[in-house]
């Protein structure tokens, strides 16, 4: 591991921001925030807000700076990604916003039944090989299910035409309400709220400089058990071995960062 990963480590140690949480460890000690969120992590009960995957925590912190009646919890199993977005927290002393370093799989055993008001996934990596890892998949919606509360919503933004299309089939196969639908968000959708638009992560920068459209979709899990749909017929995404390299579109995102 390099030196700068072990620094990020170390110096989150120091953040309140940041709580890290290994299987091992919420195995042996437990989680002493689960159905606590409210008014024991964060001082003012508002409601909880969950950003899954959240890399560098672009959506946490832009959401938490949009809504401070919300309080939101970023999840990344990768901590040099949260160090990111939890410095800018620390540094604007937000009272509303926190990282969680943790596997997704874990969510039941840090939030406690419908303790969750709205769910964010974005840009997941869309595991076409691996559906048991694909965060739309139904193992991890039943997840969600126990921690959301009834009517909770589930956002997803993605720039993979196949996890668009994998997750629509999968809400009408189990019937679920769907609440927002584009396969091109920035095509002009009517009634999609400024804050999907409004909000750009490091990710989606380089989908739209390599001139991807960027699907969202929107909706309730509801209560009962789930399952995938046929996926055989979904065309899988062919742009991912794409070289960044050749694309000067894409340098251009990234060195505005």
């Amino acid at each position: 591991m390099g030196k700068n990963k072990l620094r990020k480590f170390a110096e989150m140690e120091s953040f309140r921001c940041v709580l890290q949480y290994t299987y091992a460890r919420l195995r042996d000690e437990g989680f002493p925030h689960r159905g606590y969120w409210n008014g024991g992590f964060f001082a003012t009960p508002r409601p909880l807000v969950l950003e899954l995957g959240c890399g560098k925590g672009e959506y946490t912190v832009g959401l938490a700076g949009r809504f401070p009646d919300r309080n939101f919890v970023g999840i990344d199993i990768k901590g040099a990604r949260i160090y990111t977005g939890a410095t800018q927290v620390e540094q604007q002393a937000m009272d509303n916003a926190a990282f969680l370093r943790t596997g997704i799989e874990n969510l039941e055993s840090v939030f406690a039944p419908g303790e969750v008001d709205e769910i964010w996934i974005t840009f997941p990596d869309p595991q076409m090989k691996y559906p048991r890892r694909r965060l739309t998949a139904a193992r991890f919606l039943t997840h969600y299910q126990h921690v959301l509360k009834p009517g909770g919503t589930i956002h997803l933004k993605t720039d993979s035409p196949f996890l668009y299309a994998f997750t629509r089939r999968l809400i009408e196969h189990n019937g679920l309400e769907l609440l927002a639908d584009t396969a091109d968000l920035y095509a002009g959708s009517a009634g999609i709220p400024e804050y999907v638009t409004g909000i750009r992560t490091f990710y989606e920068q380089q989908w739209l400089a390599r001139r991807k459209s960027i699907k969202y979709l929107a909706f309730r899990p509801g209560a009962k058990p789930l399952e995938n749909p046929e996926e055989e017929d979904i065309e899988h995404d062919d742009y991912h071995s794409y070289q960044r390299s050749e694309n000067p579109d894409w340098a251009a995102a990234r060195n505005k960062q």
